[in-house]
């Protein structure tokens, strides 16, 4: 698949086919993550790659977190099936952390490295056939999934989970403005 070919087909999957992605292709695709552009070499980011286990406590939790505002048993159950079963339903997943060192403007700069990785390592699973979608949900900021995944917030920052998975359904192109209208010419 050529570069821009997969660049304009790829879409957020968030419905995918039951079963793992192989390991290997999920590390080949977090390895393009780290030829990323970032400021000063910086190689802010951080990856870890969940096994069944902590999938599954990772669901358990999140289900927990969800069912916090329900107002009576039975629904506080169903909220924690309907968690549990969503996040279940992600066949791979992986946390994408940043170190957090130096200034502001370099964890910003940090920040935008971390997102270039990000792209470049779902155009990398993409070519391959698989999908991704790139979570920021409340999940990232619970103490328990600092925990879960060992990594202590006062270093590091959770900056997203990425799910991977064979795609069930490829969503039809969003609608994007033209050019013209996010294009500034200037003299």
């Amino acid at each position: 698949m050529e570069l821009s070919e997969a660049i304009l087909q790829r879409r957020t999957i968030k419905d995918f086919k039951p079963g793992p992605v192989p390991a290997e292709l999920l590390e080949r695709a977090l390895d393009t993550g780290r030829w990323a552009q970032n400021h000063k070499l910086t190689q802010p980011w951080r990856f870890a790659l969940l096994g069944p286990e902590t999938h599954r406590r990772l669901a358990e939790g999140f289900a927990e977190a969800q069912a916090t505002g329900a107002v009576s048993d039975a629904e506080r159950d169903q909220v924690r099936r309907d968690a549990t079963a969503k996040l279940l339903s992600k066949p791979s997943i992986v946390a994408v952390s940043q170190r957090l060192e130096g200034s502001a403007a370099q964890r910003k700069e940090d920040y935008g490295a971390i997102s270039c990785a990000i792209q470049n390592i779902q155009l990398a699973a993409w070519a391959e056939g698989v999908g991704m979608q790139w979570s920021s949900g409340k999940i990232i900021a619970l103490p328990q999934t600092y925990e879960l995944l060992g990594i202590e917030p006062v270093k590091e920052e959770i900056v997203g989970l990425l799910f991977f998975g064979y795609p069930a359904k490829v969503p039809a192109p969003p609608p994007r403005r033209p050019l013209g209208e996010v294009l500034r010419r200037l003299p």
